[in-house]
Protein backbone atom coordinates (compact mmCIF):
# COMPACT_ATOMS: atom_id res chain seq x y z
CA UNK A 1 0.00 0.00 0.00
CA UNK A 2 1.24 3.43 -0.96
CA UNK A 3 1.38 6.43 1.98
CA UNK A 4 1.79 9.98 0.33
CA UNK A 5 3.86 12.07 2.45
CA UNK A 6 2.01 14.67 3.89
CA UNK A 7 3.29 18.29 3.58
CA UNK A 8 2.25 21.12 5.54
CA UNK A 9 -0.90 23.05 5.22
CA UNK A 10 -1.31 26.71 4.76
CA UNK A 11 -2.57 26.79 8.74
CA UNK A 12 0.41 25.22 9.89
CA UNK A 13 2.86 27.28 8.14
CA UNK A 14 1.34 30.42 9.37
CA UNK A 15 1.23 28.86 13.02
CA UNK A 16 4.79 28.43 12.72
CA UNK A 17 5.59 31.77 11.46
CA UNK A 18 3.76 32.94 14.33
CA UNK A 19 5.62 31.24 16.83
CA UNK A 20 8.75 32.11 15.07
CA UNK A 21 7.56 35.75 15.42
CA UNK A 22 6.82 35.46 18.84
CA UNK A 23 10.01 33.46 20.04
CA UNK A 24 11.73 36.58 18.24
CA UNK A 25 9.91 39.39 20.41
CA UNK A 26 10.41 37.76 23.30
CA UNK A 27 14.26 36.95 22.35
CA UNK A 28 15.22 40.51 20.61
CA UNK A 29 15.01 42.40 24.13
CA UNK A 30 17.41 40.06 25.65
CA UNK A 31 19.75 40.22 23.31
CA UNK A 32 19.53 43.73 23.20
CA UNK A 33 20.14 43.94 27.19
CA UNK A 34 22.71 41.10 26.69
CA UNK A 35 24.47 43.47 24.15
CA UNK A 36 24.28 46.75 26.13
CA UNK A 37 25.76 44.90 29.25
CA UNK A 38 28.35 43.97 27.45
CA UNK A 39 28.85 47.47 25.88
CA UNK A 40 28.78 49.23 29.39
CA UNK A 41 30.99 46.50 30.92
CA UNK A 42 33.47 48.18 27.98
CA UNK A 43 32.93 51.16 28.89
CA UNK A 44 33.60 50.85 32.34
CA UNK A 45 36.90 48.96 31.54
CA UNK A 46 37.43 52.25 29.19
CA UNK A 47 37.29 54.58 32.17
CA UNK A 48 39.33 52.15 34.58
CA UNK A 49 42.47 52.73 31.69
CA UNK A 50 42.55 55.58 32.09
CA UNK A 51 42.41 56.13 35.79
CA UNK A 52 44.75 53.86 35.93
CA UNK A 53 46.59 55.85 33.57
CA UNK A 54 45.86 58.92 35.49
CA UNK A 55 47.38 56.89 38.95
CA UNK A 56 50.60 56.04 36.83
CA UNK A 57 51.12 60.00 36.07
CA UNK A 58 50.67 60.81 39.67
CA UNK A 59 53.12 58.16 40.76
CA UNK A 60 55.63 59.30 37.99
CA UNK A 61 55.15 63.25 38.07
CA UNK A 62 53.87 63.93 41.43
CA UNK A 63 51.07 65.75 40.08
CA UNK A 64 47.83 64.87 37.90
CA UNK A 65 48.18 66.18 34.98
CA UNK A 66 46.10 69.65 33.46
CA UNK A 67 42.99 69.53 32.50
CA UNK A 68 43.76 71.83 29.50
CA UNK A 69 47.02 73.70 28.79
CA UNK A 70 47.30 77.66 28.61
CA UNK A 71 51.32 79.08 27.72
CA UNK A 72 52.98 81.47 26.03
CA UNK A 73 54.15 80.17 22.53
CA UNK A 74 57.77 81.65 22.21
CA UNK A 75 57.37 81.26 18.54
CA UNK A 76 54.34 83.92 18.76
CA UNK A 77 54.91 85.54 22.20
CA UNK A 78 51.57 87.93 21.34
CA UNK A 79 49.16 84.47 20.53
CA UNK A 80 46.76 83.62 22.55
CA UNK A 81 47.74 81.35 25.10
CA UNK A 82 44.63 79.08 25.46
CA UNK A 83 45.61 77.62 22.05
CA UNK A 84 47.54 75.68 23.46
CA UNK A 85 44.50 73.58 24.74
CA UNK A 86 46.10 69.97 25.30
CA UNK A 87 43.77 68.48 26.91
CA UNK A 88 44.19 65.78 29.73
CA UNK A 89 43.43 62.68 27.47
CA UNK A 90 46.81 64.08 25.66
CA UNK A 91 49.06 64.64 28.45
CA UNK A 92 48.07 60.84 29.46
CA UNK A 93 50.15 59.73 26.22
CA UNK A 94 53.09 57.95 27.84
CA UNK A 95 50.92 56.52 30.52
CA UNK A 96 48.12 54.23 28.47
CA UNK A 97 48.18 50.14 28.77
CA UNK A 98 49.04 50.35 25.08
CA UNK A 99 51.92 51.09 24.27
CA UNK A 100 52.95 53.75 22.05
CA UNK A 101 49.19 54.85 21.47
CA UNK A 102 50.33 58.48 20.83
CA UNK A 103 54.14 58.18 20.72
CA UNK A 104 54.11 60.45 18.03
CA UNK A 105 52.11 63.59 19.31
CA UNK A 106 54.52 66.99 20.24
CA UNK A 107 52.94 68.71 22.72
CA UNK A 108 55.57 71.07 22.34
CA UNK A 109 53.46 73.31 19.96
CA UNK A 110 50.09 74.76 20.37
CA UNK A 111 47.34 72.11 19.34
CA UNK A 112 46.24 75.36 17.63
CA UNK A 113 48.52 77.37 15.59
CA UNK A 114 46.37 80.07 14.09
CA UNK A 115 42.38 80.28 13.64
CA UNK A 116 39.98 77.16 12.41
CA UNK A 117 40.43 73.21 12.50
CA UNK A 118 42.83 73.65 9.46
CA UNK A 119 45.40 75.25 11.69
CA UNK A 120 46.82 72.24 13.74
CA UNK A 121 50.68 71.92 13.52
CA UNK A 122 51.29 69.58 10.21
CA UNK A 123 53.52 67.42 12.19
CA UNK A 124 50.26 66.19 14.42
CA UNK A 125 47.00 66.46 12.15
CA UNK A 126 47.88 62.43 11.56
CA UNK A 127 47.72 62.15 14.94
CA UNK A 128 44.60 64.47 16.35
CA UNK A 129 42.48 62.52 13.76
CA UNK A 130 43.04 59.15 14.85
CA UNK A 131 39.85 57.37 16.32
CA UNK A 132 40.86 55.45 19.11
CA UNK A 133 38.62 52.96 21.26
CA UNK A 134 40.04 53.80 24.54
CA UNK A 135 38.26 56.84 23.99
CA UNK A 136 35.18 55.93 23.26
CA UNK A 137 31.97 54.31 24.73
CA UNK A 138 31.01 51.12 22.98
CA UNK A 139 27.35 52.18 23.42
CA UNK A 140 27.36 55.34 21.70
CA UNK A 141 28.16 56.30 17.88
CA UNK A 142 31.84 55.06 17.71
CA UNK A 143 32.60 57.56 14.89
CA UNK A 144 34.11 60.65 14.40
CA UNK A 145 31.86 64.09 14.39
CA UNK A 146 34.56 65.92 13.21
CA UNK A 147 36.54 66.45 10.06
CA UNK A 148 39.73 66.83 11.53
CA UNK A 149 39.96 65.28 15.28
CA UNK A 150 39.15 61.79 16.56
CA UNK A 151 36.39 62.05 19.39
CA UNK A 152 35.86 61.43 22.85
CA UNK A 153 33.29 60.41 25.34
CA UNK A 154 35.29 61.11 28.09
CA UNK A 155 35.83 64.05 29.87
CA UNK A 156 37.74 65.08 33.16
CA UNK A 157 35.54 66.82 36.15
CA UNK A 158 36.00 70.07 37.22
CA UNK A 159 34.65 70.41 40.16
CA UNK A 160 30.85 72.09 41.16
CA UNK A 161 30.65 74.51 38.22
CA UNK A 162 30.74 77.22 40.73
CA UNK A 163 31.99 80.65 39.42
CA UNK A 164 29.96 80.38 36.12
CA UNK A 165 31.61 77.67 35.16
CA UNK A 166 34.77 78.78 35.47
CA UNK A 167 37.76 76.85 33.78
CA UNK A 168 40.59 78.79 35.91
CA UNK A 169 41.33 77.83 39.60
CA UNK A 170 38.53 75.19 39.80
CA UNK A 171 37.30 72.86 43.04
CA UNK A 172 37.67 69.59 41.04
CA UNK A 173 40.58 67.43 39.82
CA UNK A 174 41.56 69.46 36.77
CA UNK A 175 41.22 72.68 35.36
CA UNK A 176 42.95 75.56 33.10
CA UNK A 177 46.86 74.40 33.80
CA UNK A 178 46.32 72.32 37.03
CA UNK A 179 48.95 70.66 38.81
CA UNK A 180 47.20 69.10 42.00
CA UNK A 181 48.90 66.35 43.92
CA UNK A 182 47.50 63.40 45.50
CA UNK A 183 47.68 65.11 48.94
CA UNK A 184 45.76 67.92 47.71
CA UNK A 185 43.18 65.92 47.83
CA UNK A 186 41.74 65.99 51.52
CA UNK A 187 38.27 64.37 50.74
CA UNK A 188 39.87 61.06 49.57
CA UNK A 189 40.64 59.86 46.08
CA UNK A 190 37.99 56.97 46.21
CA UNK A 191 35.49 59.77 47.27
CA UNK A 192 36.90 62.42 44.47
CA UNK A 193 35.88 62.03 40.61
CA UNK A 194 38.57 62.06 37.73
CA UNK A 195 36.94 60.75 34.46
CA UNK A 196 32.97 60.39 33.22
CA UNK A 197 31.52 60.13 30.31
CA UNK A 198 29.38 62.37 27.90
CA UNK A 199 27.73 61.64 24.08
CA UNK A 200 28.65 62.28 21.52
CA UNK A 201 27.15 65.55 19.72
CA UNK A 202 24.70 65.44 16.91
CA UNK A 203 22.77 67.99 14.71
CA UNK A 204 22.96 71.22 13.45
CA UNK A 205 26.15 73.33 14.27
CA UNK A 206 26.56 77.26 14.44
CA UNK A 207 22.52 77.39 14.18
CA UNK A 208 20.56 80.10 15.89
CA UNK A 209 17.57 78.01 15.84
CA UNK A 210 16.71 75.62 18.20
CA UNK A 211 15.39 72.82 16.36
CA UNK A 212 16.72 70.07 16.54
CA UNK A 213 19.14 70.29 19.40
CA UNK A 214 18.41 68.35 21.87
CA UNK A 215 19.75 68.16 25.61
CA UNK A 216 21.72 64.41 25.21
CA UNK A 217 23.93 65.82 22.15
CA UNK A 218 23.51 69.51 21.47
CA UNK A 219 24.70 72.42 23.62
CA UNK A 220 23.92 76.38 23.83
CA UNK A 221 26.71 78.69 23.72
CA UNK A 222 26.85 82.59 24.68
CA UNK A 223 29.15 85.12 25.07
CA UNK A 224 28.72 86.47 28.82
CA UNK A 225 31.46 84.86 30.94
CA UNK A 226 30.90 83.67 33.89
CA UNK A 227 27.84 81.79 32.97
CA UNK A 228 24.45 82.99 34.34
CA UNK A 229 20.86 81.63 34.26
CA UNK A 230 19.58 84.32 32.19
CA UNK A 231 22.51 84.29 29.70
CA UNK A 232 21.90 79.82 29.19
CA UNK A 233 18.16 80.26 29.13
CA UNK A 234 18.79 82.29 25.65
CA UNK A 235 21.62 81.30 23.84
CA UNK A 236 23.15 83.03 21.16
CA UNK A 237 24.31 80.02 19.10
CA UNK A 238 23.89 76.03 19.35
CA UNK A 239 26.07 73.46 19.10
CA UNK A 240 28.73 76.66 18.31
CA UNK A 241 31.20 75.99 15.35
CA UNK A 242 32.09 72.08 16.29
CA UNK A 243 29.61 69.08 18.04
CA UNK A 244 30.48 68.25 21.33
CA UNK A 245 32.93 65.34 22.24
CA UNK A 246 34.34 66.40 18.97
CA UNK A 247 38.11 66.27 20.00
CA UNK A 248 39.98 63.92 22.39
CA UNK A 249 42.70 66.59 22.38
CA UNK A 250 40.95 69.51 22.84
CA UNK A 251 41.10 70.90 26.50
CA UNK A 252 37.83 72.64 26.66
CA UNK A 253 34.17 72.00 28.06
CA UNK A 254 32.99 71.15 24.54
CA UNK A 255 35.05 68.41 24.57
CA UNK A 256 37.52 66.85 27.42
CA UNK A 257 36.04 68.40 30.34
CA UNK A 258 32.72 68.52 32.34
CA UNK A 259 31.35 69.44 36.02
CA UNK A 260 28.78 68.35 38.30
CA UNK A 261 26.47 71.59 38.07
CA UNK A 262 23.68 69.27 36.94
CA UNK A 263 22.88 65.77 37.85
CA UNK A 264 23.96 63.00 35.30
CA UNK A 265 21.63 62.97 31.78
CA UNK A 266 20.04 66.34 32.95
CA UNK A 267 17.22 67.75 31.16
CA UNK A 268 18.79 71.08 30.63
CA UNK A 269 20.86 72.11 27.90
CA UNK A 270 24.94 72.52 28.18
CA UNK A 271 25.63 75.70 28.40
CA UNK A 272 28.87 77.23 27.61
CA UNK A 273 30.18 80.35 26.64
CA UNK A 274 34.14 82.03 25.77
CA UNK A 275 35.85 84.97 26.88
CA UNK A 276 35.62 87.17 24.24
CA UNK A 277 36.10 91.05 25.73
CA UNK A 278 39.91 90.54 26.75
CA UNK A 279 43.14 91.92 25.88
CA UNK A 280 44.93 89.20 28.44
CA UNK A 281 46.53 86.37 26.25
CA UNK A 282 46.14 83.92 28.95
CA UNK A 283 42.75 84.51 29.18
CA UNK A 284 41.38 84.76 25.84
CA UNK A 285 39.00 82.76 24.42
CA UNK A 286 39.37 80.18 27.68
CA UNK A 287 35.94 78.34 27.89
CA UNK A 288 33.34 78.43 30.31
CA UNK A 289 30.10 75.62 30.99
CA UNK A 290 28.39 73.61 32.48
CA UNK A 291 28.34 70.58 30.74
CA UNK A 292 26.56 67.09 32.74
CA UNK A 293 27.70 63.80 32.72
CA UNK A 294 25.45 61.86 30.16
CA UNK A 295 25.61 58.59 28.46
CA UNK A 296 23.96 56.34 26.63
CA UNK A 297 23.38 53.52 29.25
CA UNK A 298 19.74 53.70 30.83
CA UNK A 299 19.12 55.04 34.45
CA UNK A 300 22.85 57.02 34.45
CA UNK A 301 26.58 56.78 33.79
CA UNK A 302 29.45 55.98 34.88
CA UNK A 303 32.13 57.90 36.85
CA UNK A 304 35.96 57.16 37.45
CA UNK A 305 37.51 58.39 40.70
CA UNK A 306 40.75 59.45 41.72
CA UNK A 307 42.00 56.10 42.66
CA UNK A 308 40.74 54.73 39.44
CA UNK A 309 37.60 52.66 40.74
CA UNK A 310 34.44 53.28 38.84
CA UNK A 311 31.05 53.71 39.91
CA UNK A 312 27.43 53.77 38.04
CA UNK A 313 25.84 56.90 39.07
CA UNK A 314 21.99 56.88 38.98
CA UNK A 315 20.14 60.03 37.12
CA UNK A 316 18.72 60.17 40.56
CA UNK A 317 21.83 60.46 42.35
CA UNK A 318 21.35 62.67 45.62
CA UNK A 319 22.53 65.96 44.77
CA UNK A 320 24.43 66.80 47.86
CA UNK A 321 26.12 63.32 47.43
CA UNK A 322 26.62 64.66 43.22
CA UNK A 323 28.35 67.95 44.45
CA UNK A 324 30.24 65.87 47.23
CA UNK A 325 31.93 63.71 45.00
CA UNK A 326 33.42 66.56 42.36
CA UNK A 327 35.13 68.57 44.68
CA UNK A 328 38.46 67.25 45.99
CA UNK A 329 38.79 69.16 49.32
CA UNK A 330 34.95 69.65 50.34
CA UNK A 331 35.18 68.36 53.94
CA UNK A 332 31.53 66.48 52.25
CA UNK A 333 31.13 63.06 53.39
CA UNK A 334 29.18 60.95 50.77
CA UNK A 335 28.44 57.14 50.28
CA UNK A 336 28.71 55.86 47.31
CA UNK A 337 27.06 53.08 45.15
CA UNK A 338 29.21 50.05 44.78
Amino acid sequence: MTHRRRGLTLIEVLVVISLIGVLFGILLPSLQAARETVRRTNCSNNLRQLGVALANHESARGVFPVGAESREWPARPNFPHQFFRWSVLAHLAPFYEESGLLEDLDLTVPLYTGFGPESVAPRNRPTVARLIPLFLCPSDLGRPVSETFGPTNYAGCTGSGGDGGTPFETDGLFFINSRIRAKDVSDGLSGTAAFSESILGQGPRATTSPAGIEPDTGYGFSFKTPLSEAACSRPFYYNFTDLRGFSWANGEYRTTLYNHSRPPNSAELDCLAAVMDTTDMAKMYAGYGWRSSRSRHPGGAHVAMADSAVRFMADAVDPAVWEAVSTRSGGESARLPR
